[in-house]
């Protein structure tokens, strides 16, 4: 499985003995995840390499003189394409001293320590359901304890997960995103600036053929028929007036069966709908709707004149994709404040193939000084 770890930004800290190093900002799926040094990842390769061998891609290699931009950049971009490409290997992504890392990690960069709590995890109809957790449970292990407390089939987890979705006015909802297996939802919930953040329970595959698996589970037929009735009511699966009076008798009867039948045939059923954003096609500045599922990623795209124009694009069909960050916050050195970050150029990936260009961050002139950095200050 390939992750979606980005490194946009690095900056240079002072250490206790007067020297200098590089902190790392790891984004994951466009959140902060962790803050790291090339030292504490170096020696984390080490012992991958341990149990694992030669199988684990590159690793960037120490330099004995002092860097300069552009080897600091390179090393950034080497990071990056490292961490995405270590989880590909499941018996790596699931191993403990792949996740017991991580897992420090996130502790350490938001100064949170190990200890009991509780947690809400939203269902699809706005119930929660409270369980008392460690703050250091990862999103795979507070997932089996919702499953045991609801009565949710062990085999069928898989079909499960849980997301980080936030609450708006009205009574609208967005998914911000997937959480990774080892993630630490506590952890993710209070260093999320994101208002009105929560962890919900939401089935995670897009394809709606896939629901019939799940309908000898009770528990596993319920929370497919909440999370249908939900998407419907947040307009994200579309059914023509005629399906939706007919859904509407089926959810009166409480017929879930029939109703999930039904929803299958509903245009956008079990599609992911992103919040709004700006395209440029067929001209700039164009409002976009995204919803991804089926094998589709699809666009429905606001005109000049009000009208929308509909673009589909199968997912197999798609060979590479730009991935543009807009802004990212990074605390200025010495200051409680934030300060913008904006970025010139795009980050292209191929296929998840090595960039073609990097990334370009307009940062305090003191954060771009690695000529001064050595080896051993990391």
């Amino acid at each position: 499985m390939k992750m979606h770890f980005c490194i946009p930004v690095s900056q240079q800290r002072p250490d206790t003995l007067g020297g200098r190093y590089v902190l790392y900002s790891v984004y994951l799926d466009g959140f902060l995840f962790c803050r790291v040094r090339y030292s504490q990842l170096h020696r984390w390769n080490e012992q991958l390499r341990r149990v694992f061998g030669n199988c684990l891609p590159p690793f960037p290699p120490k330099y004995y003189l002092a860097m300069t931009t552009s080897m600091a950049d390179e090393r950034r971009d080497q990071l990056e394409q490292y961490l995405q490409n270590v989880p590909m290997d499941p018996n790596v992504l699931r191993s403990d001293v792949f996740v017991d890392f991580l897992k420090l990690l996130q502790l350490d960069t938001f100064n949170i320590t190990t200890k009991k709590s509780f947690l809400d995890i939203f269902l699809p109809d706005g119930r929660s359901i409270k369980v008392e957790i460690l703050t250091s449970d990862t999103a795979e292990r507070i997932l089996e304890v919702v499953s045991h407390r609801i009565g949710l089939c062990q085999e069928l987890l898989g079909y499960f997960s849980l997301f980080l979705i936030q609450l708006h006015k009205e009574d609208k909802l967005s998914v911000l995103k997937k959480m990774a297996d080892f993630e630490l939802p506590y952890v993710s919930l209070q260093s999320s600036e994101v208002e009105n953040c929560k962890v919900g329970l939401r089935k995670w595959y897009m394809d709606p053929s896939l629901d019939a698996r799940l309908m000898d589970c009770r528990v596993a037929g319920e929370l497919i028929y909440l999370q249908a009735i939900q998407d419907i009511e947040k307009e994200w699966a579309k059914p023509t007036p005629a399906q939706r009076e007919k859904l509407e008798v089926l959810q009166k009867e409480d017929n879930q069966t029939k109703f999930l039948v039904l929803s299958r045939e509903v245009h956008h059923y079990g599609y992911m709908q992103l919040d709004p954003c700006i395209c440029d096609y067929p001209e700039p500045g164009c409002e976009a709707v995204v919803s991804v599922g089926n094998d589709q990623i699809s666009c429905c795209i606001t005109l000049p004149d009000n009208k929308t124009q509909d673009v589909v694009f199968q997912m197999n069909k798609v060979k590479c994709w730009q991935v543009t960050f807009l802004q990212i916050e990074v605390p200025e050195q010495g200051k409680s404040k934030r300060s913008h970050i904006q970025q010139n150029q795009q980050k292209d990936y191929f296929s998840f193939l090595p960039r073609k260009s990097k990334i370009s961050i307009k940062v305090a002139e003191d954060d771009c000084v690695f000529g001064t950095i050595k080896e051993e200050d990391l």
